[in-house]
């Protein structure tokens, strides 16, 4: 991209409507996103909709050349995006189209002129990075290639850089009959140089790449298609524009999705501080933020528009995107509780001053929304209930039908993923292939990264390089040479770029060091260092009242000190941990910390104790050996290698490299690290454990922070000795203190299966008889295992008989079920069923299989009220 503007999404939507208005345009507000008038649509999916008539010939426009940013959305029918939306970074349920239009006015050759001045001379898009598309002809309808299109393009763009499209792609119909014309689509390519130089972007236009994508597509109206097929010219031809504004601001922002950009941003920032999940962590949770934060706009102005929520027509499909949102914060986010009406505020502030129904509907969306959720939510209990029935309709088979789980969800909205977790509880499960049919297939992608909202650099002081001096010095004199202003959600920052730095930027896995910005008249805090687009920028939160002041820049050196252990003892961890585990073992990931490290390796298998101890030995053993360090700033690749510098795979390095030796652990690094391994002092691993599937983690502690980690263990192991009257050997005295424990165990045991045959003979007394089976409820103060012993031998001596004991331990209440195989098949009663609905009087819940099954609850009050419910069940 060769733009150097920071347009912000409310610029480009304001500069596209500017530029048509100087241009004659007349602009008109959107059209409701649901549409009352057509019975052909249900919404608006398409910027032409609210001109149709004037395509048709039924109304003539009061304005021949009109301009509008219209909403559009695309959940039903032929334009269906619904399941597709959060999986990719493109497809919305609602979005915005731009579009300009003529009414039998100009046509091919002004339209394809202004395009590629808009983007080319106001946008700042980069030319070599757009693709025009013409129609190549179709023979079936007689029709030619559009050469006037090409002539038109040929005029801005080489012809490599013009592809020919065929009818699929570039002749745009309104339907199987009425007005329709060839189409000429603007591609931009985002990817970066080095893709393109792998794959030619002309290749992936219409390829559905994800980085190659159509931004702008110009319909030139010139045809009508009869009923018979044929088409006939009309007497007037239009020009109907569609410029995809979400696409249009991830080609402008310079991120590689929609969501990245702001018209997404804050709404992804709120969601992730309601639900303190971090966006851009976990591919599930990415989409799950995406998906939510697409709908809350659809479903919010389609209320704005008029239309609620309901069962029926557009009120049902609303409805269907909204809990599809709520059940993506259900079981990903962990949101058991109503909050996407929280969003509708964000909405308002952002889009409020182009489309004012949201601003003026707000109170009434943000109700209808949270009313809905509530609703849902209970709705989500009579889908648990619905699914025990199903369950109980399956006849004792494993496999639940694939068709009752989308019936869940079609119907009450109920997650397949929570009706599976239920099911593997039971020991069931559902048949995938038939609930796939039902659905679209969904692809799966997440990438994101949080945006803050940035303001243009102010140029203070003209400078070639921003030069970094850190390994040197942690104080020098500078200059700030430019600032912007940082807006986040919670506060207001200020970006700072020096003449040059001793402040050290995060990167490397090294967070960035942070201190003080001295002048003789002021001082003020940096609070981070980073880099970004080859700058190292220092946040502050405030400005210097004399900009171009000189001052003092200081690092916080206590910080970067222990910083720097922790940093070179994750070499010496990285290089422990291949001689203990092997040479498969590689970073996968690195926190470098004042106050710990964490360190992402592969590895297939949790390490044993042992291999712990080893590590730790061998760091240790190479920190008290005080290797001093061999830095080798600015050499070659090839002499790195040469040197076994390890090198991480995926990282781009470029032709100058530092290597960061300290004996045989040499890795290509940019980060602070100490002149000799003593200064550590001591390293001491405080956890291992897996991250993902072949990823472990190490965490760690060094210098002062190890010894204070280890002083506390000794202290707890002096306290332990103390209670065990064992100062020698605590170990011994708590092992014999265990073997006292068993064996009172094993005492209480043998007296409970003594009072469990006394038991038993009692509870054989109290059988109750029906009319062809026998019912045994009753509390005990037995514990579970025990009444399950029981239960299991009345059922060598018993037939045709259910039981419900219930028995209160340490306050809390727990219900056993057990039935008889005859009896169980006879009344088709499921054990788990059955104290799954008990358990409800004992506010706690639980399952099992059909012929025994168990449940706790933390109302103990409840125990009679479930006696007298399980007396009702079993009539």
């Amino acid at each position: 991209m060769s733009q150097v503007k920071k347009w912000s999404s409310a610029e480009v939507r304001r500069t596209f409507l500017n530029y048509f208005q100087e241009r004659a345009h007349t602009m008109v507000p959107s059209a409701p996103i649901v549409i009352k008038d057509d019975p052909s649509l249900m919404f608006t999916n398409a910027g032409m909709n609210q001109f149709k008539d004037f395509f048709l010939g039924n109304t003539r426009p009061t304005d021949v050349r009109v301009v509008d940013t219209q909403k559009c959305l695309r959940v039903s029918g032929k334009h269906n995006d619904l399941e597709e939306v959060g999986h990719d970074t493109y497809h919305h349920t609602m979005f915005e189209m731009l579009g300009n239009w003529s009414f039998g006015d100009y046509f091919k050759q002004e339209a394809i002129d202004w395009a590629w001045d808009l983007l080319i001379n106001v946008y700042g898009i980069d030319k070599s990075i757009i693709y025009a598309t013409v129609f190549e002809g179709d023979a079936e309808d007689g029709s030619a290639e559009d050469q006037e299109a090409r002539e038109a393009w040929l005029r801005h763009l080489p012809k490599e850089q013009i592809l020919n499209g065929n009818k699929k792609d570039n002749f745009w119909e309104m339907g199987a009959s009425g007005p329709c014309g060839p189409s000429s689509e603007i591609h931009v390519d985002l990817r970066s140089e080095e893709e393109k130089a792998k794959t030619p972007g002309a290749k992936l236009v219409n390829m559905d790449h994800p980085q190659v994508v159509e931004v702008w597509n110009l319909v030139f109206m010139e045809f009508n298609r009869l009923a018979d097929g044929s088409l006939k010219s009309l007497p007037q031809k239009h020009v109907d524009t569609g410029m995809g504004f979400e696409r249009l601001c991830m080609a402008l922002q310079g991120v590689q999705s929609n969501y990245d950009t702001d018209v997404f941003s804050p709404i992804i920032q709120k969601i992730s501080k309601i639900s303190s999940i971090s966006y851009g962590k976990s591919e599930k949770t990415d989409i799950a933020i995406r998906v939510i934060a697409d709908h809350v706009r659809a479903v919010a102005f389609a209320i704005a528009d008029g239309q609620l929520p309901s069962n029926t027509g557009a009120g049902y499909v609303i409805r269907r995107i909204l809990r599809r949102a709520i059940r993506y914060g259900f079981s990903y986010l962990n949101q058991k509780e109503a909050f996407i009406y929280k969003l509708v505020d964000i909405l308002a502030v952002q889009m409020g001053e182009f489309f004012p129904e949201i601003v003026g509907q707000k109170e009434l969306v943000t109700k209808v929304i949270h009313e809905e959720e509530n609703s849902f939510l209970r709705t989500l209990e009579q889908g648990l209930n619905r699914l025990s029935q199903i369950v109980k309709e399956t006849e004792g088979g494993t496999e639940i039908d694939g068709l009752r789980v989308f019936e869940l969800y079609d119907t009450f909205g109920f997650p397949p993923d929570l009706t599976a977790l239920i099911l593997k509880e039971q020991g069931l499960s559902y048949n995938e292939e038939e609930y796939i049919a039902e659905m679209l297939a969904q692809k799966e992608r997440a990438r994101a990264a949080t945006k803050m909202d940035a303001g243009d650099w102010i140029t203070i002081l003209e400078d070639d390089r921003e030069e970094f001096i850190g390994y040197e010095y942690e104080t020098a004199k500078v200059h700030i040479t430019r600032y912007r202003i940082v807006k986040t959600k919670k506060k207001t920052l200020y970006q700072l770029v020096f003449n040059l730095t001793p402040f050290y930027p995060e990167g490397g896995g090294q967070v960035g060091d942070s201190g003080k910005l001295v002048s003789a008249m002021e001082s003020l805090n940096i609070t981070d260092t980073k880099k970004e687009n080859g700058l190292i920028i220092h946040y502050a939160e405030s400005l210097p009242e004399n900009i171009s002041a000189e001052f003092d820049a200081i690092v916080d050196s206590s910080k970067r000190l222990q910083t720097s252990y922790n940093h070179t003892a994750t070499h010496l961890l990285h290089q422990a941990l291949r001689e203990v585990l092997g040479e498969h073992v590689e970073q996968k990931g690195s926190l470098v910390h004042p106050d710990h490290l964490r360190f992402d390796f592969s590895h297939f298998a949790k390490m044993e104790d042992a291999e712990i101890a080893e590590v730790e030995r061998l760091v240790n053993m190479r920190i008290r050996n005080n290797i001093p360090l061999e830095e080798h700033r600015r050499i070659t690749m090839q002499s790195a290698k040469e040197m076994g510098a390890m090198m991480l795979f995926g990282e781009k390095y470029g032709d100058l490299v530092r290597a960061i030796k300290f004996e045989d652990s040499v890795e290509l690094c940019g980060g602070i690290h100490v002149q000799a391994t003593g200064q550590i002092g001591l390293f001491k691993i405080v956890h291992e454990g897996a991250v993902a599937s072949g990823i472990r983690r190490v965490e760690a502690y060094t210098g002062e922070k190890a010894r204070t980690h280890l002083v506390a263990k000794l202290d707890v192991l002096d306290d332990l000795s103390a209670e065990l009257k064992n100062v020698k050997d605590p170990l011994a005295g708590l092992m014999s203190l265990k073997e006292e424990n068993n064996q009172l165990r094993k005492e209480v045991e043998s007296f409970q299966k003594e009072k469990a045959q006394s038991v038993k003979k009692e509870w054989l007394t109290k059988f109750e008889s029906h009319d062809s089976y026998k019912t045994l409820i009753l509390e005990t103060d037995l514990a579970v295992s025990s009444i399950k012993d029981i239960l299991f031998q009345l059922k060598a001596e018993q037939q045709n008989w259910v039981a419900v004991i219930a028995t209160k331990q340490g306050g809390k209440a727990q219900l056993a079920v057990a039935i008889s195989e005859e009896l169980a098949g006879e009344k088709s009663w499921h054990a788990g069923n059955i104290v799954r609905e008990l358990a409800k009087e004992v506010k706690g819940g639980g399952g099992g299989q059909a012929l025994f099954a168990t449940a706790g609850g933390n109302d103990s009050s409840g125990i009679s009220n479930a006696l007298k419910k399980a007396k009702e069940i079993l009539k």
